[in-house]
């Protein structure tokens, strides 16, 4: 029986992909002259912090303080592309009768997400994510995470529940085998891309739903 619940937040409560790719093209204009193809997308940028899809672009040629600016550059773009967007700017349908369900039955709490913290300070603003969330359990890309199995290990600290009695919701291919390597074998996968026949041979993922009205 979970125990915890610990939600990717970016394409699995707030369904923004096409903003991060707008974003992500600009930066890879800007690097190599040329946009990103669809399989770096799936290989390279999805459910990957910051920096190391940076470090990719940059062959690995970026100082740590290159990394930062571009990685702020980046998330200016994303953020803008979101405001002009407002009819999409919204959580994913159920999330937050979701979060109800689970606060009325004891069930913590949290996300887990690669986003930097300027982008957690956005959402939270915009969604209002204090109303659920304890802001202070949130985990975000601060540069000290070598990738998000280490950012579901933290998210299981601060909830003070073992990943193995947790529930974990994604919608990438890296983020599930993120949350399967970092111990957690009860996945949940909001298909946004119409993969769920990859997403169901996955070890560890238990369903695959649309959207949270499903759980």
């Amino acid at each position: 029986m979970m125990k915890g619940v610990i939600f990717d937040f970016n394409g699995t409560l707030f369904l923004d992909h096409d903003k991060h790719v707008l974003a992500w093209n600009q930066i890879s204009m800007k690097l190599r002259g040329r946009p990103i193809t669809q399989e770096e997308l799936l290989d390279h940028f999805n459910g990957v912090p910051n920096e190391v899809i940076i470090d990719y672009l940059c062959e690995g040629q970026a100082s740590k303080k290159q990394k930062e600016a571009l990685s702020a550059l980046k998330e200016q773009y994303y953020r803008s592309y979101c405001l002009e967007d407002a009819k999409s700017f919204h959580l994913i349908k159920g999330a937050e009768a979701y979060f109800r369900s689970l606060r009325d039955q004891g069930i913590p709490f949290t996300i887990a997400s690669a986003s930097i913290k300027e982008n957690i300070d956005f959402f939270a603003r915009a969604f209002q994510l204090n109303r659920y969330f304890d802001i202070s359990t949130i985990v975000y890309d601060d540069g000290s995470y070598k990738n998000k199995i280490d950012m579901f290990k933290e998210a299981s600290r601060r909830l003070a529940i073992p990943l193995r009695d947790c529930r974990i919701f994604e919608d990438s291919v890296s983020g599930i085998k993120s949350a399967y390597e970092a111990g957690c074998d009860d996945i949940v996968v909001v298909d946004t891309t119409a993969k769920g026949e990859t997403y169901k041979s996955l070890p560890g993922v238990k369903r695959v739903i649309q959207d949270l009205t499903e759980v």
